[in-house]
């Protein structure tokens, strides 16, 4: 019988473990066992972090919204509730875009919106 040599697998299985963990520290980066359990850690740490980077953008968005209603004497409850009995369907992400970057266009959409809500 002829013989089979096996490690190929095992082999790139390693490799490309190790190759993740680039940059880590001590023997976290080039101990298989360790990487390993470093990996676990790190990459449960970065699904939480994706998951905190939407929940902090949209708080930036709802602050740079009311910073800009402020100055139109407005509060920010009333205008997305204006807002959304007006039937405008605009996200923060879109409103806050416009606040900051394109004043005229902010200042007929709070006009409208106000002329919504008065009548």
């Amino acid at each position: 019988m002829t013989r089979v040599k096996r490690g190929a697998t095992a082999h790139k299985k390693r490799e490309s473990l190790l190759k993740h963990t680039k940059g880590f520290r001590w023997g976290r980066k080039s101990k298989e066992r360790a990487a390993k359990e470093a990996l676990i850690h790190a990459w449960q740490h970065a699904y939480t972090g994706r998951k905190e980077k939407k929940r902090t953008a949209r708080t930036l968005w709802n602050v740079k919204i009311n910073a800009a209603l402020k100055e139109d004497g407005l509060k920010y409850s009333t205008f997305i509730d204006s807002l959304n009995k007006s039937d405008i369907k605009l996200d923060r992400k879109v409103l806050a875009e416009i606040a900051s970057s394109h004043p005229e266009a902010w200042k007929k959409l709070v006009s409208s919106v106000k002329e919504q809500s008065s009548s």
